[in-house]
């Protein structure tokens, strides 16, 4: 079985979005844990957004990657530009991808705004994890892979 880390600053969000996407659309074909360099505690607005569209994340808890360090992971993939640049090192055969996602928890506005780029964020790693599944987990050809 293959395992997936999906990393971030604060595992709070984006990271955590990731990690219930792909556990949906995996299904039994990949073990998918999620981190942080650091811990920020699961954002409520993100486990707000994925209830929205059906997936249960407020069972998920804030990793930090160090926790994971004595795992083999096949793929890593980062899902900011801090978490890319500022991850401790750990040694990895893991193949590496990166997709940097607009944080939604650093956003400000009306609560509909909030609500609307959560979402919108949330989508888009939708889109990203489903094709990430197709191709590295289920091997079908979905297109040329960013990252």
């Amino acid at each position: 079985m293959k395992k997936v880390l999906v990393l971030c600053t604060g595992n709070s969000c984006r990271s955590q979005i990731a990690e219930g996407y792909l556990r949906h659309f995996a299904g039994d074909t990949a073990k998918i844990y999620s981190a942080g360099i650091e811990t920020h505690g699961v954002n409520p607005k993100a486990i707000e957004t994925m209830k929205a569209d059906g997936i249960d994340i407020s069972g998920h808890t804030s990793n930090n990657v160090n926790e994971y360090q004595d795992v083999e992971f096949d793929y890593v993939i980062t899902v900011c530009d801090n978490a890319k640049e500022n991850c401790p090192f750990f040694p990895s055969k893991a193949v590496k991808l990166h997709c940097d996602f607009p944080d939604p928890a650093k956003t400000s506005g009306t609560e509909e705004e909030v609500r609307n780029l959560f979402n919108e964020v949330r989508d888009m790693i939708r889109e990203y994890a489903e094709r990430f599944v197709q191709v590295y987990l289920k091997g079908e050809a979905m297109g040329k892979e960013k990252g």
